[in-house]
């Protein structure tokens, strides 16, 4: 069993290559896929195994989405805050910088969420039963905050509501298979993809700097509130990485776009890992690949989170020298590539993908969460509120 380990994880960081890069193709795509063949793999193989496949997949690509975030400016949903400092920096050719900065994120706050998991075992089984039954309330304090935090309160609400909406119709539509691709690949994905044809860039000549000048203190905030907003996203359903850097921005000071970038990139990472955790303390899965996860193991021990945890280790050091690798080879043909060409094969795939697991349905879906997706850009408001449309049934489900 060691040596299939070994290879899942080979495996996973090579899928997590592919879903990073790839702009609108996730983790939990490539999840359902191993689970619909599952039922054939598991002759060959156990469930331990195809699970650290998803888990070293994960990691790889909560390091690598960084890449397609800030070259391509098409991030998914966790990298969606990555944008606007990400993109400002490719601007005045330090892009490989700021990938940098989002590795270093990653690698630091996925070493101390290791770290904090003994603690974090005892503080959820002992915390989750006196907050669920104000889980739904909590929610919407984190929701009125996030709205009433700039000065776009009113459309940052009619955001959030119209995804809502969309997202109580589409998971209730019993004729609908997997609602989450096209419900998720629209809102974040293609809509995006469909903005970014119609800003015609040009992207300067990269230059490349191995050292970086961040403050300690600055990379400590960063990385502390990184790790905090991880674990609460990882424990609360329905936050997500983009709802978690908005509030640990709360709790940082002046710590600039370099040390901004380091908090969000390690979010995403420590997400992952603390959904594993709230997996085993509580038996609640926070997100598509880690639910896949759920069905596949029928027996959850501490031992098997140990190994999911190691497995998760190997995959972010993998996953760092791969993604400085790669960003430099991105860094080079970035001002080369004809971008436009590359997001239509991007929306292509996507429309393929979402017509093979979900219809003729799905493309609706699709078409419709695109149209909804595209006013964030709109109107410029910050696209996480399009989390609604799974915060607001997350919160219906709790108060009603």
């Amino acid at each position: 069993m060691f040596w299939q380990v070994l290879a899942a994880i080979f495996l996973g960081i090579s899928a997590g290559i592919f879903t990073g890069l790839v702009p609108g193709i996730h983790i939990n795509l490539v999840s359902l896929i191993l689970l619909s063949v599952s039922p054939v793999l598991l002759h060959y193989t156990n469930p331990v195994v195809l699970c650290c496949f998803i888990i070293s997949m994960a990691i790889t690509h909560t390091f690598l989405d960084a890449i397609p975030s800030i070259f391509l400016g098409a991030p998914d949903a966790d990298q969606a805050l990555n944008v606007l400092p990400g993109h400002k920096l490719l601007l005045e050719g330090k892009g490989f910088e700021a990938v940098k900065l989002t590795v270093v994120g990653s690698l630091l706050c996925l070493l101390l969420a290791a770290v904090m998991i003994p603690p974090m075992l005892m503080i959820s089984k002992t915390i989750y039963p006196f907050l669920k039954g104000y889980i739904g309330y909590l929610l919407i304090v984190i929701v009125v905050f996030m709205v009433m935090k700039d000065k776009n309160r009113f459309m940052n609400l009619i955001v959030f509501l119209t995804s809502g909406v969309l997202g109580l119709i589409v998971l209730n539509m019993p004729t609908l298979k997997d609602p989450l691709v096209p419900l998720l690949s629209g809102l974040f994905g293609t809509s995006m993809l469909v903005v970014s044809l119609t800003q015609k860039v040009k992207i300067p000549e990269q230059t490349f700097s191995e050292t970086i000048r961040v403050k300690k203190g600055h990379i400590a905030q960063a990385v502390g509130a990184g790790t905090l907003a991880g674990a609460l996203t990882g424990f609360l359903p329905g936050l997500g990485p983009a709802q978690g850097a908005v509030l640990a921005s709360q709790i940082t000071r002046n710590i600039g776009d370099y040390g901004f970038m380091i908090l969000v990139g390690g979010i995403n990472t420590v997400n992952f890992v603390f959904s594993l955790v709230t997996l085993y303390t509580i038996e609640k899965a926070r997100n598509g690949a880690v639910i896949v996860v759920s069905k596949l193991l029928t027996d959850y021990s501490l031992t098997i989170l140990l190994v999911f945890v190691c497995a998760a280790l190997i995959a972010g050091a993998a996953a760092t020298f791969l993604t400085l690798k790669l960003s430099k080879v991105f860094a080079k043909l970035v001002s080369k590539v004809k971008y436009g060409l590359v997001v239509c094969c991007v929306i292509s795939l996507i429309v393929g993908l979402v017509f093979y697991f979900s219809g003729l349905l799905g493309i609706l879906v699709l078409i419709v969460s695109t149209a909804i997706g595209i006013i964030p850009g709109l109107t410029g408001t910050a696209r996480n509120h399009q989390m609604g449309c799974l915060i607001l049934p997350v919160i219906l489900f709790f108060v009603l």
